[in-house]
């Protein structure tokens, strides 16, 4: 969490190098006060051709049990970077060596929580539509396991202290708390006896908990919210008008939305920034949109002026590569070849991937290049562009 981008070499030579006033990203002006970093993704969300991949990567690696490090591994030299790092955690963790389940119902390897930490995440929001999909035993052993791997986490909660104990996190000196919360549970209802199991969104609650955070000594808040409208690149309306009344109604710092699984675009709001959906982290849907397999990590960079804090957008495309169908899909080769170079499912950071003599066939640079400028497009889309959003680093030439 303690790492700073000044001088780490993520965006390149000296001029790259450099925050949106010339000062080293994350310094911020000289005298100007304090400064930090934030990294935040889409969602992660298990689906059984990533647990397959896992265990032939564990298998590889003369393991047993399920590897995600291999398929994460891309994007550590940005997460790792970054002051703070805020994952998603959509679906409930199972035991070790599983059963483990998929849609509508999921329940995945509790193995991907140790790639998450490895890749330089600190805390994770909890509060999906898929929270409660294995009632309040999901949501204690899923917490048990994001602990037990030093991953912090709100959302959902295990008692009624722990729902009422704001999370707080000290960022460089800077208390950040962080409150998550999600439209609902897929048609199930929060218990009654345990209506602290899960955090259900509405305007007066996240209200509430931000001024839950303030009171408990937080200097900056960050919401983490599941919402909007499944494989649609533009907001809803109700995304829309709820991002307003938070911008305008709560002293809320970023706002980081997900659920929609694809990229849709980040706008600042009376002064606050919205990341409407940063579609998926890593995930596999059944059948593969091509969207679905494009995301994007926030890239924040906040820094205290005049006892306000001044933040600065940018964002990190990604890509995760999906091998052809095992049985020979027909149309699964490259055109005009007999190649096939995906083997395995990878996250990739389109622009790092780009920038090496990785032996990369042109098909697979133009796949990276269209993911790139297709979450660009999508980013710039309400305008962010006149207020600064750009991408963390540009495409090579």
């Amino acid at each position: 969490m303690s790492l700073s981008l000044a001088g780490c070499g993520l965006l390149g030579g000296p001029q790259e190098n450099q925050g949106p006033s010339g000062d080293a990203a994350g310094s911020g002006a000289k005298g100007a006060g304090r400064s930090f970093t934030v990294a935040a993704a889409g969602d992660i969300l298990i689906h059984p051709q990533l647990t397959d991949q896992a265990a032939r990567d564990a298998r590889a690696a003369g393991q047993t049990g399920y590897d995600f490090d291999r398929i994460m591994a891309g994007v550590k030299p940005v997460i790792s970077k970054a002051d703070l790092g805020i994952c998603h955690m959509e679906p409930v963790l199972g035991k070790p060596n599983g059963p483990f389940q998929t849609y509508p119902d999921f329940l995945v390897p509790p193995q991907i929580a140790k790639a998450i930490k490895n890749v330089g995440y600190d805390t994770c929001s909890t509060a999906s539509n898929h929270t409660l999909d294995h009632g309040p035993d999901g949501v204690f052993r899923t917490l048990d396991t994001l602990d037990h791997e030093g991953l912090k986490h709100t959302g959902s909660a295990r008692s009624r202290e722990e729902r009422d104990t704001p999370l707080i996190l000290d960022v460089k000196g800077v208390k950040v708390g962080q409150i998550s919360f999600a439209f609902g549970f897929n048609g199930r209802e929060v218990p009654k006896d345990k209506p602290w199991l899960a955090n259900l969104t509405s305007f007066k609650a996240i209200a509430a908990a931000e001024k839950k955070a303030r009171a408990a000594g937080a200097e900056v808040v960050i919401l983490s919210i599941h919402w909007g409208r499944e494989h649609q690149p533009n907001p809803s309306n109700p995304q829309l008008e709820l991002a307003r009344k938070i911008a305008k109604e709560t002293g809320i710092d970023l706002v980081i939305g997900h659920h929609a699984h694809v990229v849709q675009p980040m706008e600042k709001v009376d002064g606050t920034w919205v990341a409407y959906g940063l579609g998926n982290q890593l995930a596999r849907h059944d059948v593969p949109s091509g969207l679905t397999e494009e995301g994007a990590i926030g890239w924040f960079e906040f820094s205290e002026k005049n006892g306000t804090w001044d933040v600065q957008a940018r964002f990190v495309p990604t890509f995760t590569d999906i091998p052809p169908d095992p049985e020979g899909t027909p149309g699964s080769e490259l055109p005009g070849t007999d190649a096939q170079p995906v083997r395995d499912h990878r996250l990739v950071d389109v622009v790092e991937a780009l920038g090496k003599d990785s032996g990369l066939l042109p098909e697979q640079r133009a796949r990276y290049r269209l993911a790139f400028e297709r979450t660009q497009g999508t980013m710039l889309n309400r305008g962010a562009g006149k207020d600064g959003l750009r991408p963390l680093r540009g495409l090579p030439g």
